[in-house]
């Protein structure tokens, strides 16, 4: 349902919006770059799920510790992808 003129963002959202009911909600994703935004908000709060602030002071050990939390990250997703075999 379209928003009020008045309230804030409301162009944009009733833009989406007619763009969706005109072209579909696929096309209008790829579109957008939607959903490529929504995996990039999902991982990142995944990220703080992890933990909010960084232990490290030095730059160089900050580096490493998001490096081993994204290598963490990367592999749950690894397991979590299943893995597809042909039958017969």
């Amino acid at each position: 349902k379209p928003w009020k003129k008045d309230s804030p963002g409301a162009g944009a959202r009733n833009e989406a919006l007619r763009a969706i009911k005109r072209f579909g909600r696929t096309l209008w994703r790829r579109w957008s770059g939607y959903h490529r935004r929504s995996r990039v908000e999902t991982k990142m709060n995944c990220m703080k799920l992890l933990g909010q602030k960084l232990m490290s002071r030095d730059f160089d050990r900050q580096t490493a510790e998001l490096q081993v939390r994204i290598a963490i990250l990367n592999r749950f997703t690894a397991l979590g992808i299943p893995v597809t075999q042909p039958v017969g």
